[in-house]
């Protein structure tokens, strides 16, 4: 999902909520019709301004029912911090779900295997366009060697940077992550009002990259078996170097410790902050702040001079629920919605990267701000582990309560690593 803007500390704990009060899943058997006309039902996600997403999806609506006489559907845009109450109450109410929904690709074993989501293996091997789809959108949809649903946009982070404060200070774009942590104690000592590089205790999506990076990585494992792998050396290693950045001499802890995504991103924007680790989809906020036109993005660095580190590759998907009485049409809709043409307009429009290659290429040859976050995606990116387990990891902030224990002192590197692994494996086991 494109989790930046969606995952923080306050998000997390809507979630948490909407999970407690969703119903029992049913089984969520397929209702075995397949009409031809009617009106089909649609929820997307709302947007901080929806309204350019919602002239593009008009759009594709308008052909989808010029094709089909006696068709009409039916859009809903829902609020991203109750899609899991919402989502989950559809799966066991068929009369009033959707037929087809817009989901976080972090959602997809989850809704998997609360059997909400058909599979269209077949009907995603047979759309022409699929080919182009980049791996690891494809693994986005893909449970168990299943697909279940189609590749919407991808979101990645990489590091802005305030180009006046570093030609001021004679300072360089950090090229490794040592060079990155000694930056952004260069601009703290020269201007301490400023945090060198805003980072947040809850920032979960912005710290792995620094685990991945370092040799760790969250889980091992596939399929319906994982095992945490938080507490192994390599990400202790990494832990230590994100955690190292919260302090007196960068981002004081007392301020910095509960700062999520969007607040790392707001203090960039208005001008709080020397670097900021955002995503392609942070533009508009950045564009909106006080340092517009003050400002450049390169891809985050790794450990070693001039490598890129791993960043986790957020998103959306479209996917069709289990319970249409409309297969057919809701599977047309869904490719119309995720086609090349759909999402080359909605870049445009929102500033998504295509999950296409092609497409995304075409969009970075456009615009060179993309770039950064293209060269990022080229260079390897990762996923969390694909097990409906996740939600509850991340719905219950157990990395973040993780992060958030070291920053304060509650707990040291290796302490903290080994209560988050214990807690992912409860999880892991309780999803089977």
């Amino acid at each position: 999902m494109k989790l930046a803007p969606r995952l923080a500390v306050s998000l997390a704990a809507a979630v948490v909520t909407a999970t407690a009060c969703a119903p029992q899943t049913s089984d969520n058997s397929s209702s075995g019709k397949d009409e031809k006309s009617g009106t089909l039902r649609v929820w997307l996600f709302q947007e901080v301004n929806t309204k350019p997403k919602e002239k593009v999806v008009d759009a594709v609506l308008a052909d989808f029912e010029k094709a089909h006489e006696g068709t009409k559907v039916d859009v809903e845009y829902i609020p991203v911090e109750t899609r899991a109450q919402r989502i989950k109450a559809a799966f066991n109410d068929p009369d009033s779900a959707p037929d087809v929904i817009e989901y976080g690709n972090t959602d997809t074993a989850g809704y998997v295997k609360d059997g909400g989501l058909m599979d269209v293996t077949e009907d995603f091997g047979a759309w022409d366009e699929a080919k182009d789809a980049d791996p690891t959108a494809r693994q986005s949809v893909t449970v168990d060697g299943k697909i279940y649903g189609a590749p919407y946009f991808v979101g990645v982070r990489a590091l802005y940077y305030r180009t006046d404060v570093f030609d001021e200070l004679g300072l360089e774009a950090p090229k490794s992550l040592d060079e990155l942590a000694s930056t952004a104690r260069k601009v703290r000592a020269a201007k301490p009002d400023l945090y060198g590089i805003a980072v947040g205790g809850a920032y979960t999506y912005g710290a792995m990259p620094f685990i991945w990076a370092n040799g760790g990585e969250l889980a091992t494992g596939k399929g319906g078996s994982y095992a945490s792998a938080i507490d192994s050396a390599a990400a202790r290693k990494g832990i230590e170097a994100y955690t190292s950045l919260f302090g007196d001499d960068n981002c004081p802890a007392a301020k910095c410790a509960g700062m999520g995504g969007n607040d790392t991103v707001t203090a960039f924007a208005s001008g709080k902050a020397a670097m900021a680790i955002g995503g392609d989809f942070s533009r508009q906020a950045v564009e909106a702040g006080k340092v517009k036109g003050k400002y450049a993005v390169v891809p985050l660095p790794g450990v070693k001079p001039g490598s890129i580190a791993p960043a986790f590759a957020g998103g959306n998907n479209i996917g069709v629920l289990k319970s249409t009485s409309h297969r057919t049409l809701a599977v047309d809709l869904m490719k119309r919605l995720a086609s090349k043409q759909a999402q080359g307009e909605m870049f445009d429009a929102m500033s998504f990267l295509p999950t296409f290659t092609d497409v995304r290429q075409r969009v970075a040859a456009e615009e060179p701000f993309v770039k950064p976050f293209v060269d990022t995606l080229a260079a390897g990116t990762k996923f969390v582990p694909a097990s409906p387990a996740w939600a509850t990891i991340d719905s219950s902030q157990v990395l973040s309560t993780m992060f958030q224990e070291v920053v304060s002192g509650k707990k040291d590197v290796g302490a903290a690593a080994g209560d988050a692994a214990r807690k992912m494996d409860d999880a892991f086991g309780s999803a089977g």
